[in-house]
């Protein structure tokens, strides 16, 4: 007796965000179905991995991190071109040096940085802030003149300091990171106003912010599973592909900054598995873009992500 298989068919697509420039531009989304459910329609792009670095010697990184780089990570070119031999798809700068609590550093002086990492490494870029909304307002300006025309992905632009920075973006060339917290109204009203300053939605990415394991990664799940559900079905304000900050979260857990604990076993393989565990989660609620930070993560991500991207056989 034949089976029949029971397929979605869905009425839209997540939109497709293309980074960087030729030869070496990435594309993320496209989708047609929900994650890897190949025999309900298309997914074009796979995943994509970012390693992310800092515009200063973190002080406050983990062992295991700390020791993947060999002491490069005082100088943000001779990290990034470390990075670049692992393979990333991309790389991320994170901006903190700017931060009032860090150096204070001015908007010329990061966009500096900036620029000289992008003339450094042929890699897309994601630009990340410094974590203070006032400072990136200020810094984001100059950092997008920097690296005008190279359409990179900078942000995170908040609904309280977006104006500002996609107006950097529409103006220099660049896509958008559209930074709301775990609330899907919230996450579609920021598209919906970003999308009125004439940003084309294929300019945008969401960050609907991350969870790790262990620390509401159920509840990230479910927001991001509601907004690939709502976009297939129609809803254009919730079709941009979506990017993970994960390294960042998963990192600054207890579990994987503990350095000795013997019911938790090794410090190297516990943050290695927060954060590859992290990231196959979230895959599979509809992450188009992950920012890690081990290159070892990088690694197994990448070796999960081929298998899940082979059709489906039925």
């Amino acid at each position: 007796m034949a089976v029949t298989i029971a397929r979605e068919r869905w009425t839209n697509r997540i939109a497709e965000v293309t980074i960087g420039t030729e030869p070496n531009a990435i594309k993320v989304g496209g989708d047609g179905t929900l994650p890897f459910l190949h025999f309900e329609g298309e997914m074009p792009n796979p995943p994509k991995i970012a390693l992310e670095i800092l515009d200063m010697e973190p002080q406050d990184w983990p062992a295991p991190l700390v020791e993947a780089y060999g002491g490069v990570m005082g100088d943000p070119v001779a990290w990034a071109k470390k990075c670049a031999e692992f393979g990333p798809d991309a790389l991320a700068i994170s901006l903190v040096s700017a931060h009032p609590d860090n150096k204070n550093a001015s908007p010329e002086e990061v966009a500096a940085t900036v620029k000289a990492v992008a003339d450094a490494v042929p890699l897309p870029l994601i630009i990340l802030g410094c974590g203070n909304e006032d400072r990136d307002v200020e810094i984001f300006p100059a950092v997008a003149e920097a690296v005008s025309g190279r359409n990179f992905l900078l942000g995170p632009a908040t609904a309280q300091n977006y104006k500002t920075i996609v107006a950097a973006c529409m103006v220099h060339g660049h896509n958008v990171i559209a930074q709301s917290p775990l609330d899907i109204n919230l996450a579609k009203q920021l598209n919906i106003l970003i999308t009125e300053m004439a940003m084309a939605p294929s300019r945008i990415m969401m960050d609907v912010s991350t969870a790790s394991l262990g620390y509401g990664l159920e509840y990230c799940y479910s927001i991001m599973e509601r907004a690939r559900i709502g976009a297939l079905a129609g809803d254009k304000m919730l079709a941009m592909p979506i990017v993970l900050l994960v390294g960042q979260e998963a990192w600054k857990t207890k579990e994987a900054k503990t350095e000795t604990n013997a019911e938790w076993g090794d410090q190297y393989r516990r943050g290695l598995l927060w954060e590859v565990v992290t990231s196959v989660a979230l895959a599979q609620a509809g992450g188009a873009l992950f920012v890690l930070r081990h290159p070892e993560s990088l690694k197994h991500l990448r070796a999960h992500l081929e298998v899940m991207m082979r059709p489906n056989t039925y």
